[in-house]
């Protein structure tokens, strides 16, 4: 006779425990304690077997009845219930403990140490602050269970503070981390995969450069009169002329350098593009590293280290710090905007003999470390456009030094195309 909610409210506890049976094996078990436990009774490859339910009343008649239907629909598919609901224990267990936060470290550990892939350090820097701004929000919570609502409630709380890059690239993050989640099985699908567009978009700027060759002269003659702490003062005179990014300029080691054969030599591990880059010094940029190398304190480190430990390079907001102490605005100039004055002005220049450009496109792009095929053939690079970008260096530095004097142009002498 099948049970009824009433029949069971009613049992009564005994001395030993007694079973109310329902239909189709489910019958409920009453303890001596009081308790009343769900159970269903099945056969499988001949053996009788039993698996728990769960406990009445937290599990009604109906809810028991709708478990023992599923049970038998696993019979029917030959698995057993008693295992499948062990792997579900375990698959709970096994999602509780994969947070946010773990996967998170995980991911993050990963792209650091990813080979050629690898993170620069500024780039793990800034995915570390990142994942911060995301964990307080999302990092206790098991990756399973994340809501694309939630991920969307935590970039947003970055994006109120108006950093609208910054959570848009918060957003990338997440994304990478959920992805790892799902190639390693912890995940069936991504859950930002829907939130593209729900984020407001920043105003694209390009970072500030100056492009008049006057004003760049201005410029120049002020950073010769820069006041401020001299190791800044190398580093300001310097990334005119060298193409580099601020961080790699920044954190440039003196075992780079080889002042004897004029070439600075960036490992992949802190290129944007993860290749060996190679950076060809005109007779200027000698000059200023020897002269830096002489007042140094020590040349087994950081060229430009930080004003209060020589641990670390120097920071990150410096060299722009210095720009602004010599009255120039950011929006008329930044450290990483003197890439861009050197590629304008070497793409603009001609040879005024033929008016044809000064220096190939190619050779422009290898200097300013834009990617491409190009291999390092050896410690010191005889590679695609070398020696054309020998000759461009040094006519770069002694445009500088014309601008900086007030004049317009400097002379091109020969080029050899390598």
């Amino acid at each position: 006779m099948a049970l009824t909610d009433t029949a069971i409210r009613n049992a009564k506890a005994k001395d030993k425990p007694y079973k109310l049976g329902d239909a189709g094996g489910l019958f409920i078990l009453v303890q001596p304690s009081g308790a009343k436990l769900w159970r269903l009774k099945y056969r499988i490859h001949g053996k009788e077997k039993k698996v728990a339910l769960g406990r009445y009343p937290d599990v009604g008649l109906a809810e028991a009845r709708k478990r023992r239907d599923d049970a038998k629909a696993e019979l029917a598919g030959g698995k057993d219930p008693s295992r499948e609901k062990q792997r579900r224990s375990a698959q709970a267990r096994e999602d509780a403990s994969n947070t946010f936060a773990l996967v998170a470290a995980e991911y993050i550990e990963k792209r650091k140490t990813d080979g050629a892939k690898a993170w620069a350090g500024t780039t793990a820097a800034k995915n570390e602050w990142l994942y911060a701004q995301l964990a307080p929000t999302l990092g206790a919570i098991p990756i399973a269970d994340i809501e694309p609502l939630e991920v969307l409630a935590a970039v947003r709380k970055i994006e109120a503070r108006g950093n609208l890059e910054s959570a848009r690239r918060a957003l990338q993050l997440a994304s990478g981390i959920f992805r790892h989640a799902v190639a390693t099985a912890r995940l069936k699908s991504d859950p930002t995969r829907d939130l593209k567009g729900a984020l407001r978009t920043p105003d694209t700027k390009n970072r500030a450069a100056i492009l008049d060759p006057v004003k760049l002269g201005e410029l120049l003659r002020a950073i010769d009169g820069y006041g401020g702490h001299y190791v800044t003062k190398f580093a300001l005179e310097l990334i005119p002329h060298v193409f580099l990014r601020p961080g790699e300029l920044r954190q440039a080691r003196w075992s780079e350098i080889d002042l004897e054969k004029a070439v600075w030599a960036i490992p992949a591990s802190r290129t944007k593009m993860r290749k060996p880059h190679h950076v060809p010094l005109s007779r200027q940029v000698l000059e200023l590293l020897r002269g830096l190398h002489a007042l140094s304190a020590r040349h087994d480190g950081y060229v430009f280290p930080s004003i209060r430990s020589h641990t670390r390079p120097m920071s990150e907001n410096t060299l722009n710090a210095a720009l602004r102490r010599l009255g120039f605005t950011s929006e008329e100039v930044s450290a990483h905007g003197f890439r861009s004055t050197a590629s304008t002005l070497l793409n603009e220049a001609l040879d005024p003999k033929t008016g044809k450009s000064l220096w190939s496109a190619d050779a422009i792009e290898k200097a300013l470390a834009h990617g491409g095929d190009d291999k390092v053939r050896n410690a010191y690079h005889r590679g695609t456009h070398w020696q054309e970008r020998v000759a461009m260096a040094q006519w770069w530095s002694d445009h500088l030094d014309t601008l900086r004097k007030g004049a317009d142009v400097v002379s091109f002498p020969n080029k050899e195309a390598g």
